[in-house]
């Protein structure tokens, strides 16, 4: 699992669920800029993980789980399965 691979398995669930990245974070209570990619690593250069609590929103307000979510990880955004 990568700091890519997760920021692309948000994009694509975002898209899953018809949605841009902002729209998502708006709809699961959180500020639109939470997913933008201009907050993906920190001014240094290192990366910044969404947190958990953020995903959580996420799964809640889209009504999905976190098996779902991982599907898109574990693929690379490409979700498998039914």
């Amino acid at each position: 699992m990568t700091h890519d691979a997760i920021w692309n398995a948000i994009e694509c669930f975002a898209n899953e669920h018809n949605m841009s990245c902002s729209r998502l974070a708006k709809t699961s209570g959180l500020d639109a800029t939470t997913f933008n990619k201009s907050k993906r690593y920190s001014k240094d250069g290192k990366p910044r993980w969404p947190s958990m609590h953020s995903l959580a929103k996420v799964l809640s307000a889209v009504g999905s789980d976190m098996d779902d979510f991982a599907k898109y990880v574990q693929t690379n955004g490409s979700k498998t399965g039914n």
